[in-house]
This record gives structure tokens, sequence and C-alpha cells, in this order.
């Protein structure tokens, strides 16, 4: 989130509002006792909707970006709050929780974050019409969609050494250059299970688009209107990304354009694409990256190992460690991991070289601490940093750059496949008028 006042405004755009349905006066939304769609068990209100309008409305006019039409406007911010909803619903069946206490510290992050006192944030909000209750919830349901994305995706994504010698191989050698992009794009979204016809009738809505586009029309009014991505109501604003940092569909597809042209019609499994480069950058600077010297303890879980008892053995070692206990010896003798017989000792580590659990309470630890027991996919840790510093990786830097490179391409590219394979299952019945 950045500094700035117009980021916390952009948070409640991403956020599901929560507020419970009122009466409303006559509008375009037509629906039945003020409802505009039934999600799985759960309703959303026409308030919801248009308080959702209003946000991204207002978002819309402060980056001068033209509004598509009404009837537009509330089809693809319905279809998002909708998204959020089956999101926030598999969240809380299966046990993602985030307690008011840390709620609480996130907020005053935020505030903090933007050089505010939490009575000065609370003011901004009420200027900008939104009630601090809501944005607390809407801001707890953020780290909740963050935390899903997290378990469900990018916690399983795994880049091999053999990925990354094949990626480099397929690269030009560039002295530690790296080009960034500015893109937009459109998506025209492809149904699983689709016949010939229907799809023919998305691919003829995707030669409109691009039609529009061609003879003039401001990509950004043609995204809101036609894409049935998230980001359409922001015009398809993918923002400046390294090659490797986007879809691999769209990063070969920018290598291509210059800046302000349109890509053709690209096919995927989610749909039909439509990408524009908007600018293009390149950095020659040394990577001095924060290392950290760590070694663990790892209980692995299995079919003879609960996650109860693996926790509760790492309690007892941590106990013994407490007083006065060797981690090294105890590590050889508990820890099921391959640095076992090295006292558990994983060398120096930089950041993305760890699933985000384990980094995270890595960065936590101050020097010579040792963890609370921490859970990650491969099991139970106990963590101890051992030394920190600060080192120059430019003679490392493209290995370090294409693993991270290729970590975050595989986990958007499995985001959306997952987030798609969760809407497909959801039922859905959506009530706005047909016009």
């Amino acid at each position: 989130m950045r500094k700035t006042v117009l980021c916390l405004l952009a948070v409640l755009c991403l956020a599901p509002a929560l507020a419970a349905a009122q009466p409303a006066r006559p509008a375009r939304v037509v629906t039945l006792e003020g409802i505009v769609a039934v999600v799985n068990n759960e309703i959303i209100t026409r308030r919801e909707l248009a308080e959702r309008i209003a946000v991204v409305t207002r978002q819309l006019e402060q980056q001068r970006a033209p509004l598509p039409p009404r009837d537009v406007l509330e089809r693809q911010v319905l279809e998002r709050l909708i998204t959020d909803r089956v999101q926030m619903q598999f969240a809380r069946e299966t046990g993602i929780i985030v307690d008011d206490a840390f709620l609480e510290k996130a907020i005053e992050r935020i505030a903090e974050q933007n050089r505010m006192s939490m009575a000065q944030l609370r003011q901004v909000l009420q200027k900008d019409g939104i009630p601090f209750t809501r944005f607390r919830e809407d801001i707890r349901s953020e780290i909740v969609l963050a935390r899903l994305r997290e378990r469900e995706v990018d916690n399983k994504i795994v880049v091999t050494e053999g990925e990354v010698d094949i990626y480099l191989q397929s690269q030009q050698p560039q002295s530690g250059k790296v080009d960034e992009y500015n893109v937009s794009h459109i998506l025209v979204q492809v149904q699983e299970g689709s016949s010939p016809e229907q799809l023919q009738a998305r691919r003829a809505r995707a030669e409109e688009a691009l039609t529009q586009i061609r003879a003039g029309t401001d990509f950004r009014q043609v995204a809101a209107t036609f894409s049935d991505a998230p980001d359409a109501v922001q015009g398809g604003a993918l923002g400046w990304r390294e090659a490797g940092r986007m879809p691999s569909l769209f990063a070969e597809a920018v290598k291509a354009l210059r800046p302000g042209e349109v890509s053709p019609i690209l096919r995927s499994s989610n749909g039909f694409h439509i990408v524009r480069l908007n600018e293009r950058r390149g950095t020659d600077a040394p990577l001095i990256v924060p290392q950290t010297r760590t070694r663990h303890i790892l209980i692995k879980t299995n079919e003879l190992v609960s996650d109860n008892e693996a926790q509760s053995k790492l309690v007892k070692i941590k106990e013994r460690i407490d007083h006065g206990g060797d981690f090294a010896q105890l590590a050889r003798l508990n820890s099921d991991d391959s640095s076992a017989q090295r006292g558990g000792d994983l060398g120096w580590i930089s950041p993305g070289d760890t699933v985000p659990e384990f980094e995270r309470a890595m960065d936590a630890l101050k020097i010579g601490q040792v963890s609370e027991p921490v859970r990650s996919p491969f099991g139970w840790h106990l963590i101890q940093v051992q030394e920190r510093r600060t080192q120059d990786m430019s003679g490392d830097q493209q290995r370090l750059r294409a693993r991270q490179t290729l970590r975050a391409q595989k986990a958007e590219e499995a985001y959306q496949e997952w987030l798609r394979q969760l809407r497909d299952r959801a039922f859905v019945e959506r009530r706005l008028e047909e016009r």
C-alpha cells in the first residue's frame, strides 16, 4: 500500500463491502427485495453494489479516466463483489480468521505509512464519506484474501534449479539490465465447458473491443466496458512489471510491442486477452539484498505424526533450548530436515529463498532469538537467526532475479486458474435487470 490517501480508497475498491441491506430509493438497478445477486447461501444487496460503485466512480474521476456506461459499470463491479464473496466464503469454511488485535495493528501500520495518526485517518475517511467501521472490516477482508491466496497458491509454488537454468538460457545476456513494462490488459473470460458457439461469441466480443481500440477509443474506456478482469474498472491497468512478473503470455506479447501499441487477441485457459504496452524502461544497478544466516529444527507431519503432535514436540524442544539446551545438538537428534547433520544450519538466506511463513517468522526474530513453533507446508519449525548482513549480489543477480521472476510468474498464473475454478464451482444467481 503506497503512502497516499488514494491508496486507502483503492483498498476499499478491492475489498468486499459488508454493509447490511437497507431500503433504497428506485435506481437503475432493478432487483427483487433489494438483492442483486445470490452467491451460494449469501446475498449481495443493492446497497452493497451502490456503495462499491460510488467508491469506484470516485476513484476513476480522481484518475481522470473515462467512465463506462452505467450498466457496464454495474456488471463489472458486481462480478468483482461475487468473486470476493466466493473467496471469503471459502476462507471461512477452511478456518482463515483475522482476529481484532492483528487487525488493529494492521490499521495502525496503514496510518503510519500514510504519515497520519489514527485520529487523522478517521478524519480523512469521514471526509470521503467512508465509515470507519466499514473501512476496518474491508481491511480485515483484504488480509483474509491475501492469506487465502498465500495458502492455496503461493505456498505451493516451487521453482527448481533446472527451471532457473532453462530460463537463463532463453534470455540474452543483459549485464544486469532488466526491462520493465507499464502494461494494461483486457480479458474476455470463457467459462470452463463452454460450447463452440459460446466460444465464438466470446471471441467476437474480444474482436469488437480490439476494433474499438484500433479505431481510437480510449483503452481504459474499452477495458471498463468489455473486460471481465477484476481490474476492469481501473481501465485494466497492471502498472509497472518486469517481464517475468506477468503471465508468460503477456510477457512474450509486450516484447514485440512499441509503447502505445496493442497486441492481437491472445488465447489462454481463462479466455481472450488484449495487452497494451504503455511504457518501457530499463534498469542497470547493483543488487544489494539483506541476508539472514539461519538454522532450524523441522518436524514433518504425516499419517503417523499429526499437526498437534509435531507442534507439541517442538514446544518441549524449545523449553530445553530456553533452559540452556544446545540448538545444534537438538537439531541433529530431532530434525527431519536434511540440514539436521549440520545442526540445522541453512546458511545465508536471501528474500524469496524460503516459503512466506518461514520468511516472515525469520524476519521478525532478533539475532540469537528462537521462534515459537512455526507452521509451513513442510511441517513445523523452530527457527533461530544467527547473523544478518547486506550483500552485493550483482554477480549472481541474474540467477536470483530469474528465480524470483519464475516464482512470481507461476504464482500469478496458478492464482488465476485457481480463482477461475473456485468461481466455477460456486452457485451464483444474478438479479440485475437485463438490458
